[in-house]
């Protein structure tokens, strides 16, 4: 299979390449609106590189990454469909709920498979709490509490921390993946978002917010929370985690996504770091994407999870501004 990456904005391509790579697939290109970041990318994973997404979609491609600015997936992902390729699109879909609802029909329109890169739903953890509440072990869920957290992402990118490109700060960077991984364990979209956001971190860096508390209410009285935020410092061994807690019925679950790892002491200079040793829940994600490019079906994380994800985002802007609830259909 060949494989063409839309941009490489996003911190993520840079494991894509190799998860692509491991799967038994092709790099068969790289395009960037970033001509320099794009070369110099190009050149640092061996992959060809195109001057623009129409030469590359033209160079025979079987599926694309699109890992560019937020602002700029719609864009990309209409250009794939048009050339009857299959996407993976990086989380948040989109900066507005039209864009996100374009790019899901859009899609559909061509018959194309579109995936979005939600990787949580490939991590073992997950997977085998996802196992034991199919299975009845908490029997009833009641509440739900939630953490996303993370180093400010600006070393990566400033695009992150931009209003237009990124469409917001953390609540739109963190809240979206426990938002998914609610949907796939709960079996349903929250009907109430209620958020309060700040800037207590990081005033002086970035002008959007570093931290967020997100409170979502269900239709069976399920209640969630979600703490998004750049909470990590500068050099702290990892970029951040996501970690859950269920109550239910008969117990509760409390599962750490990134706790797989060694701690490695170096001295000097004093330093702390956690290689992993537990599996990639990132080549987990591709190779589901790769089989349901290749047999033309519907991927297990489709992007209609996208879209009520970056709705519940979205909502929680709103509810921020507001200072009062924000109701989903």
């Amino acid at each position: 299979m060949r494989v063409g990456f839309l941009s490489t904005a996003h911190v993520h391509v840079d494991a894509y390449v190799g998860n692509v790579r491991a799967a038994g697939a092709e790099a068969a290109g790289v395009t960037d609106d970033d001509a320099e970041r794009g070369t110099r990318w190009a050149a640092a994973h061996a992959v060809p590189w195109f001057s623009s997404p129409e030469h590359l979609l033209d160079a025979g491609l079987d599926a694309v990454i699109v890992g560019s600015e937020t602002v700029h997936h719609r864009r990309l992902v209409e250009l794939a469909a048009a050339a009857g390729v299959a996407v993976l699109c990086e989380k948040p879909l989109a900066t507005n709920d039209d864009d996100a609802r374009a790019i899901v029909d859009v899609c559909a329109a061509a018959g194309v498979p579109l995936m979005t890169a939600f990787p949580m739903r490939f991590s073992p953890p997950l997977r085998e709490t996802a196992a034991l509440l199919a299975d009845g072990a908490l029997g009833e869920v009641y509440a739900c509490t939630g953490t996303n957290q993370s180093v400010l992402p600006t070393r990566h990118g400033a695009w992150f921390a931009d209003p237009v490109l990124a469409g917001g700060g953390a609540v739109m960077d963190h809240v979206v993946h426990l938002a998914d991984v609610l949907r796939w364990y709960l079996g349903h979209d929250p009907v109430e978002v209620y958020a309060a956001t700040n800037r207590v971190l990081h005033r002086d860096t970035v002008a959007v917010e570093t931290g967020g508390l997100v409170m979502l209410g269900y239709p069976d009285g399920v209640f969630a929370t979600i703490d998004s935020s750049w909470s990590r410092p500068e050099g702290y061994p990892t970029w951040g985690g996501l970690t859950l807690e269920l109550v239910g019925e008969h117990g509760t679950i409390a599962v750490d996504a990134f706790s797989q790892h060694l701690t490695v002491h170096r001295a000097p200079p004093d330093r702390l770091d956690w290689p992993t040793w537990g599996s990639d829940a990132n080549q987990g994600m591709i190779e589901e994407f790769l089989d349901a490019a290749r047999q033309r079906r519907v991927p297990s994380v489709t992007g209609e999870d996208g879209l009520a994800a970056t709705r519940v985002a979205l909502a929680a802007y709103r509810s921020a501004a507001s200072g009062e609830p924000v109701a989903l259909p």
